[in-house]
């Protein structure tokens, strides 16, 4: 009788979202450097958007572009460039790229891991960021620019369910495909064709942007992982209205400290999916 093993895969792949996941706000620490107050901002700019029925991350946008034309098309793409290299990450994001790697090398030094971003924020942000050189790649919201060199309008968005689409893209190692409406990112792709197959796939993120990925780690037997920072994790559920479907393996506070309960979750998902792999190798003998 010949069994049957799951396909294997020498990859693991961790997914950040990037806003109040790996830095600061970035909408509400652009703002600030506009010197402009960011509470008095969403609730007087963006929130009389949203109450007519704009998309949440089009009002956010759209009212960033009227104040960059307001302050003389302030922000251009030098200054989005210079704000991400001056973004410092939280505490300790830097040094847990090398620190998870180093613990799936310890368990298995065949395995390979991974780093994405998928943000439905300014990716151009992220991409000028000291973390850069980590990532095999960062998808997320990007501007165009006018004449005049400020931002102009948003050329392309990353909403909340289009995140999962990513997912499938790191998933099926789909590179330099146009997004021309010719997307290959559903096709069908035999298990042993994949890139990382999902079930070795890490997402963490913190909040509402989060829950389609969430999802899809729940439905393809993956590792989500969700963050809080203002709040107590009853107050994060609750917020959000988590339901079943969603869950997560952990809710750990945004701390990146090497023994902190995050780190541990981290090194743990990782160290989890090196053994499985092992396991699989084994019954192919390699």
């Amino acid at each position: 009788m010949t069994l049957s093993t799951k396909p294997l895969s020498n990859r693991i792949a961790v997914v950040f979202d990037f806003d109040d996941t790996l830095v600061p706000d970035t909408v509400d620490a652009l703002l600030s450097s506009l010197e402009i107050d960011a509470l008095e901002f969403r609730k007087n700019k963006i929130r009389p958007l949203i109450d007519k029925d704009w998309d949440k991350i089009l009002a956010r946008f759209y009212a960033l572009i009227e104040e960059s034309k307001r302050q003389e098309n302030k922000i251009t793409q030098e200054y989005i460039a210079k704000f991400g290299q001056n973004l410092a990450p939280f505490d300790g994001v830097t040094q847990m790229f090398d620190r998870l790697r180093q613990s799936a090398y310890e368990i298995n030094p065949k395995v390979e891991v991974e780093f994405y971003l998928i943000t439905c924020g300014m990716v151009e942000i992220a991409r000028h960021n000291c973390i850069t050189p980590y990532f095999k790649a960062m998808w997320g919201c990007e501007f165009s620019y006018g004449e005049h060199g400020g931002i102009e309008f948003v050329k392309k968005i990353v909403t909340h369910t289009e995140k999962t689409r990513y997912m499938f893209q790191l998933a099926k190692g789909i590179e330099g495909h146009q997004d021309d409406g010719k997307m290959f990112v559903y096709r069908d792709v035999s298990p042993d064709e994949l890139h990382v197959p999902l079930t070795q796939v890490i997402y963490v993120g913190d909040g509402e942007s989060d829950i389609p990925c969430f999802s899809l780690m729940n439905q393809e037997q993956g590792t989500a992982i969700a963050l809080y920072k203002d709040s107590t994790p009853e107050e994060w559920g609750r917020e959000l209205s988590i339901t079943q479907s969603q869950r997560v393996a952990n809710l750990a506070p945004v701390d990146y400290s090497e023994n902190s309960e995050l780190m541990q979750s981290l090194t743990l998902a990782v160290e989890s999916l090196c053994k499985q792999i092992s396991l699989q190798q084994l019954s192919v003998g390699e």
